[in-house]
């Protein structure tokens, strides 16, 4: 990784900078994948919750059950935890939205043993 490429990456608008990239033989720049490497080293994934407004992306320890999960986002949803209605992210995508891969059938009620997976589209279902 080399420091002068990354800020003057970081200069660029970015249609430059994938071109910058695509000069220097490279796909991505060295940030990024410092990030995925510390991600990896630490043992983080991410979920994501969606709706109308926003869409959020929590990063949670792997192997996280689906209410610990939860608490991440408020201990009240951690506590009330009734069920997550999971969707992959790759489905989502395909679909190309979260509300046309659920009609598509591709959402799935999960329980309280459900281990959350790296791209999840998460909604959890809780009663406090």
């Amino acid at each position: 990784i080399s420091g002068k490429i990354e800020a003057e990456l970081s200069q660029l608008d970015p249609e430059e900078a994938k071109v910058f990239l695509s000069d220097l033989g490279l796909t991505e720049p060295g940030l990024n994948r410092v990030i995925r490497e510390a991600y990896g080293l630490l043992g983080y994934i991410t979920y994501f919750t969606a709706g109308e407004q926003e869409v959020r992306a929590w990063n949670i320890i792997e192997g996280t059950p689906a209410p610990a999960a939860a608490g991440v986002i408020h201990s009240d949803i951690e506590r009330g935890f009734i069920r997550a209605e999971v969707t992959a992210f790759a489905d989502v995508q395909a679909a190309g939205s979260q509300k046309a891969a659920q009609e598509a059938g591709k959402m799935r009620l999960e329980g309280k043993e459900y281990i959350v997976k790296d791209g999840d589209v998460v909604s959890f279902r809780f009663n406090v």
